[in-house]
């Protein structure tokens, strides 16, 4: 009960009922003290009656109209003159006195919380005016011990109808509730589950049929958003048919264009001088066209795999990586260096950290041969207190801004001129499945820096 929505609204319910007859507990209670002290006064009034008759009673008929009337005398001022009507023996002292003539609703209370608390039998005086202008005054003198349990026993008949009028009121509003919120809110949550079932299934969107406006803006939100989500994720299936066929296209086509780099290679032997000219260009497009496809293939897989960590020394990888590269340069004077202390290991997969490198220094040897100018590459590492941070820097042109919106998104990042754009995505993946975080130091017309920084986890 406790935890729907109904059951706790159930409680609340009764609580506040009850809280709220509480409040209104002390004021019935007080009037219905006023009421039953002016109804002995009332009494008293008629029984004194008799008196003003007949001067003389007799002692049996005033002891049955005091025992009527429930008090031990009755005082009568008329004229301005005070009188004695009836009597009878005072069991004890007046203990209190009570004026019920103008007696503001405070005080009524007051007088009603302590007659309920004090449970001794007590002796009071009670006056007021009498009915039918009778008389300027009447007193009369009781036990306060039948009033007492009268008001007890109002009491509990007032707490009882307000526990069935709470009890009642919580039911029909625990059904109301049930009703017009809890059902809805329950089809609202069975439509979610079964869209969550097919969520490419259009058929299981939600129709908004709620007559409650806030029910209604949360369906039509819902609907929206299951629209969104149902277009996405058709969108994103026809995006992976397109990628495989691209991947398969690339395949056969880095098949094609291999085969045609060897003849190229003989067509660079040629003495033709128009053949020397025009070959090395035929030669750079092919190589271009097979390195895209290469890394389309790479990229199109659908994860890399996740890396085998061991301790290697990062001095000997990136060396290797140096000489690769080194190879590459031809004529162009561009300088390789690296920065690392001969002694450091890092825990990675060294396979996965050579492909980043690599991607990194040709990169950045591609931006410093485009210029025509010389320049620098090096690459640092050091380590932090967690990390492993390792630092690849060029003195290049830097990035465009263009290139650098869209830094590791693939097919958009790309620098130069007939560049795919997968070679940073590739890297950012490789450093983030080692836990760690790829990101632009900077890059200015000075040169740019990659920062590549790798957790150390448990490697002491």
């Amino acid at each position: 009960m406790l935890n729907t929505l109904s059951g706790r609204f159930l409680i609340l319910t009764v609580i506040f009922v009850m809280m709220a007859e509480v409040l209104i507990f002390m004021p019935s209670v007080a009037r219905f003290r006023e009421d039953y002290l002016l109804a002995r006064l009332e009494r008293a009034q008629i029984a004194s009656l008799a008196l003003l008759a007949d001067d003389m009673i007799e002692p049996e008929l005033e002891a049955e109209l005091l025992a009527n009337a429930g008090v031990y005398n009755v005082v009568l001022r008329r004229d301005e003159i005070r009188q004695l009507m009836l009597s009878s023996p005072i069991p004890g002292e007046v203990s209190q006195s009570f004026d019920l003539r103008d007696a503001p609703a405070w005080e009524l209370m007051r007088d009603a919380l302590a007659c309920l608390v004090d449970t001794r039998p007590q002796v009071i005086r009670v006056m007021g005016a009498p009915l039918q202008d009778g008389g300027e005054l009447i007193e009369v003198t009781m036990d306060s011990g039948p009033l007492r349990a009268a008001m007890v026993d109002y009491g509990v008949r007032i707490l009882l109808l307000s526990a069935v009028i709470s009890i009642i009121t919580a039911m029909l509003l625990f059904l109301a509730v049930r009703r017009l919120l809890v059902k809805p809110i329950k089809r609202v949550v069975g439509h979610i589950q079964k869209y969550a079932e097919a969520p490419e299934d259009a058929r299981r969107i939600i129709r908004p049929s709620a007559t409650v406006r806030e029910l209604r803006e949360a369906e039509e939100s819902l609907q929206l958003l299951q629209t969104q989500l149902t277009q996405a994720l058709r969108q994103k299936d026809r995006l992976a048919q397109l990628g495989g066929a691209m991947a398969r296209v690339s395949h056969d086509l880095r098949n094609i264009l291999t085969s045609a780099q060897l003849f190229t290679d003989r067509i660079e032997m040629s003495e033709d001088p128009a053949v020397q000219r025009m070959a090395p260009k035929l030669v750079n497009s092919i190589t271009r066209a097979i390195s895209l496809c290469e890394n389309t293939l790479a990229f199109g897989r659908a994860e890399e795999p996740a890396p085998s960590l061991m301790l290697f020394n990062l001095s000997e990888l990136t060396n290797e990586v140096l000489e690769a590269e080194r190879l590459a340069l031809d004529d162009h004077d561009v300088s390789l260096s690296e920065d690392i202390p001969a002694s450091m290991t890092v825990r990675a997969d060294s396979e996965q950290i050579y492909r980043a490198l690599s991607n990194l220094i040709r990169n950045a040897r591609q931006a410093i041969v485009a210029t025509g100018q010389p320049g620098e590459i090096n690459v640092a590492a050091h380590a932090e207190d967690e990390d492993w941070v390792i630092t690849v820097s060029d003195t290049g042109p830097g990035l465009p801004p263009k290139a650098r919106e869209h830094l590791f998104q693939a097919f958009q990042g790309g620098v130069r001129k007939g560049g795919s754009g997968l070679g940073l995505a590739i890297v950012a993946e490789l450093v983030r499945g080692h836990g760690g975080s790829l990101r632009l130091a900077h890059s200015d017309d000075t040169g740019t820096c990659f920062e590549i920084r790798l957790p150390m986890g448990d490697a002491s």
